[in-house]
């Protein structure tokens, strides 16, 4: 339980915060705490879901925080107020500029309850269709289609290692799909 909170950095993704938080045990202390508005990620399919090995489509992103490239599903943060399949639809379309005619929720997550307060809300989309994409200025995107065997292959051999990617996609063939 929080007794109190200050607030130590306010940024454009984060807010950082010390607070003061009574144990379970009764016993009291500080934790740093990073605030997060949340996210929501999808898995897009760009051929039939039910089909025998369907493609999906993944980025290729370029992460200073893992010092180069990431093969990803389309995510990002929720604006204020934002519903999050509403902010799964706008990722979709912003970072492969494809809009879906079919989202569905997954599950959510949360991404490291040890420092931040952040969840992510996993989606898949299907029946696809191009439009243009509108990514930011420091998104530096490429698309990648994908047969969701080779998805799963690199997920078992490292290549595919972003945690909301690995679970989603392994949530889908599993639960989903039944892969």
């Amino acid at each position: 339980m929080q007794i109190a909170s200050k607030r130590i950095h306010t940024g454009r993704v984060i807010d950082l915060d010390l607070d003061t938080v009574r144990f379970p045990d009764g016993s009291s202390g500080e934790l740093e705490i990073i605030r997060h508005p949340g996210a929501a990620a999808v898995l897009p399919f760009a051929s039939d879901p039910g089909g025998a090995d369907p493609t999906i489509l993944l980025i290729t992103q370029y992460r200073y925080a893992a010092n180069g490239p990431l093969i990803e599903i389309p995510a990002g943060r929720l604006n204020p107020g934002e519903d999050p399949q509403a902010c799964a639809q706008r990722e979709l379309l912003e970072e492969v500029g494809v809009k879906a005619g079919r989202v569905e929720r997954l599950t959510t997550i949360w991404t490291t309850p040890g420092f931040t307060d952040e969840r992510i809300h996993l989606f898949w989309a299907s029946d696809l269709t191009a439009d243009k994409h509108a990514r930011e200025p420091d998104e530096f995107i490429e698309v990648t289609p994908k047969p969701l065997s080779e998805a799963l292959t690199l997920i078992r051999d490292g290549g595919i290692n972003d945690a909301k990617t690995v679970l989603c996609i392994l949530f889908a063939a599993g639960f989903i799909l039944g892969h």
